[in-house]
């Protein structure tokens, strides 16, 4: 997948994230990249995830993941998130884990209500 086209699928995500007005500002998605990072989900860590928001970055497992819309725009909804709370949401899988983080139902209930889902 070309840079234009990650950047389709990106501004794609945006404008179904945006109606949802989960936060006063939509989502900015200037400085946002969506990176194959397949070495990084080999780390026992990473082995359960197909995609991982880091700020303004979106890393997915393999390269087929980065047209998938609907991963896209849930790790789209946490860069949202974490523009709005750059170190409460990261800290916060620290403190409540995984499964039952409100940011991570957020972003589930996000991409599976975005208009276009």
């Amino acid at each position: 997948m070309t840079r234009s086209e990650a950047r389709s699928v990106l501004a794609k995500a945006k404008a179904r994230l945006d109606p949802l007005g989960l936060y006063e500002r939509p989502v900015r998605i200037d400085h946002v990249s969506v990176v194959n990072a397949r070495w990084l989900f080999r780390l026992p860590w990473f082995r359960r995830f197909d995609g991982y928001a880091m700020w303004n970055l979106i890393l997915v497992r393999c390269p087929d993941l980065v047209s998938d819309e609907d991963l896209i725009c849930h790790e789209l909804c946490h860069v949202w998130q974490m523009q709005h709370h750059p170190l409460r949401m990261p800290l916060s899988y620290l403190r409540l884990g995984y499964a039952h983080n409100p940011y991570e139902e957020q972003a589930r209930r996000a991409a599976s209500r975005a208009p276009g889902s």
